[in-house]
Order: C-alpha cells, then sequence, then structure tokens
C-alpha cells in the first residue's frame, strides 16, 4: 500500500462538510450545520448556492441543469433551479431515519440513503431501504436490508451501481437494470476495520472512500486490496476527485459527526491532494 504526502488545506470555517461533487469547474459540497450548498472556486474563494433549512446532505444534477439535494431531517429531496427551492422527492416512507448521501445517474434518477436508526442517540444499529427517485419526482423503495447505505458511486457505462454500508465494513454492488433498478446483489469488496462513507470512482475501476473512523482516505479494489492512503488530521467523511484533469483528491474532514462536536464551530476543512489515476463515472 503506497502513502500519499498529507493533503495540503483548501477551505476552512465550515461546521461539518458532506455530498463533495465536482461540477462546472467547481468543488460543490453540503455544509450540514451552516444549512447551506457551497461552491469552492479553485482558487479556493466559496459561494453559498442555497440555503436548506432542512440540513443538507446528497447532492447531484437534473439532466436539465436543476441541483437536487438530500434535505436530511425532513426526508425530503429539494430541487433548486437557480432561484427557487422546491419539493422534488418525500421520501418519508422509505427512509426510516435522517437521509444522507445521494447519487444521480445520468438520467436524472437519483438513489438516496438513509441511517436506519437514531445514530447520534446511540441506538443500536439496524438496517436501511435505500430509496429510488425516478426523474419525475415519483419515489420507490429500491435495496433493502443495506446496514447505513451511505456514499455510492455508479460506473461510467451506467452499467453497475456500488455502495458503501458503513456498518457493514462494506462496498456491495448492483446491477442496474430498467428504470434504474437494482438488481443482482453482490458482495464488491470487503473493508474490515473501517467505516466507509463518501466515496468515488476513477478510471482504474478503484473507489477512493473516506474512512470515517480512521482520520484517512483510502483506494480500494474490487475484491478488496487496498493500493492507497491519504492520512487527515481530523476525521474523513467524504472524498471526491475533481479538478481540470480529475486528479485532486478533495478530502472533507471535521473533528467529529455528532452536532455538539461541530454545530457552529467552523472547523471543519477541505483537503486536498494530487492522485495519478483520473476521476470517472459518476458522482
Amino acid at each position: 500500500m503506497e502513502i500519499l504526502p498529507n493533503p495540503e488545506l483548501f477551505v476552512a470555517g465550515i461546521d461539518f462538510g458532506e455530498g463533495p461533487r465536482w461540477h462546472e469547474g467547481r468543488l460543490w459540497f453540503s455544509d450540514f450545520f451552516q444549512h447551506s450548498v457551497k461552491a469552492a472556486s479553485p482558487d479556493g474563494s466559496v459561494e453559498v448556492i442555497v440555503e436548506v433549512p432542512g440540513q443538507p446532505s446528497g447532492l447531484g444534477w437534473a439532466p436539465d441543469g436543476d441541483l437536487l439535494v438530500v434535505s436530511m431531517l425532513d426526508r425530503r429531496v429539494m430541487r433548486y433551479d437557480g432561484s427557487t427551492l422546491h419539493e422534488h422527492a418525500d421520501l418519508s416512507e422509505i427512509a426510516t431515519s435522517l437521509c444522507n448521501d445521494m447519487t444521480v445517474d445520468a438520467e436524472g434518477r437519483a438513489y438516496v440513503g438513509n441511517f436506519g436508526f437514531d445514530l447520534h442517540a446511540g441506538e443500536d444499529a439496524t438496517s436501511a431501504t435505500l430509496a429510488l427517485v425516478q426523474p419525475d419526482g415519483a419515489a420507490e423503495a429500491s435495496a433493502d436490508g443495506l446496514l447505513f447505505p451511505n456514499g455510492a458511486v455508479i460506473t461510467p457505462d451506467g452499467a453497475t451501481y456500488i455502495v458503501g454500508e458503513s456498518f457493514a465494513s462494506q462496498f456491495t454492488a448492483f446491477d442496474v437494470g430498467p428504470g434504474g433498478r437494482l438488481e443482482n446483489r453482490r458482495l464488491w469488496a470487503a473493508v474490515p476495520g473501517t467505516i466507509p462513507d463518501g466515496c468515488c470512482y476513477d478510471a482504474e475501476g478503484a473507489i477512493w472512500y473516506a474512512d470515517a473512523v480512521g482520520r484517512a482516505a483510502l483506494r480500494v479494489l474490487e475484491g478488496g486490496e487496498i493500493t492507497h492512503r491519504v492520512e487527515t488530521e481530523f476525521n474523513c467523511f467524504a472524498v471526491m476527485l475533481g479538478g481540470d484533469d480529475r486528479r485532486t483528491l478533495f478530502l472533507m474532514t471535521a473533528p467529529g459527526s455528532h452536532p455538539d462536536e461541530v454545530q457552529g464551530l467552523g472547523q471543519g476543512r477541505i483537503e486536498a491532494v494530487t492522485v495519478e489515476v483520473p476521476g470517472a463515472g459518476l458522482p
């Protein structure tokens, strides 16, 4: 396993960053406890795109360019057209706890995870059902029995969806069938001793993922071989390959994830390090 250099600071002063996405030359991300979606330019300047009172998380885009954003607390997907934020999908009948990460495919279908249980209250882990939101906003239950479905990727050909199960310490793959429905569930990689969080895919078919308890980001191949590691001062909760050549690995870090540890403190960061293999697929 190769240990990469320590990442450099890119953006400071956020509370808890999640859902990083490289889009139109900027790194877009959600700041949970500042209740806003933001975009960071290559020079590190940050613009607030839209405020989301229900606490933003996963991000993606519809084919017409509208921003889709998970509203965690009220278990909805919101749609922002550049001027108005409105409900796109209600997931309250599917999600059994806070909604979290989301991956949107090229057709505008959104796959949305949820905690499944009250993590912050210390409840025992119980499985969750992934939601599939069709382009028109119709929501349906997709894969069930997932232990904290979190960051996920879609391969460049659109044929495979791979989701990290944080509390199973593994990545689970599905074939993408008609209408975006998931089929042929299988283990893609076991990552014992780590808690996979936000992730991204690269051009060699590997997944970079944040280890939420290991203060690191790791690169894993199908089957479970870890090839690279980047260590961070704080816990790492999400990563994204971006930059003009998609060889900059952006890392979202914070002292913790519980609101009591980070809310209103502005200690969260975005850090960056250069990697050899560029990003591919979605997000």
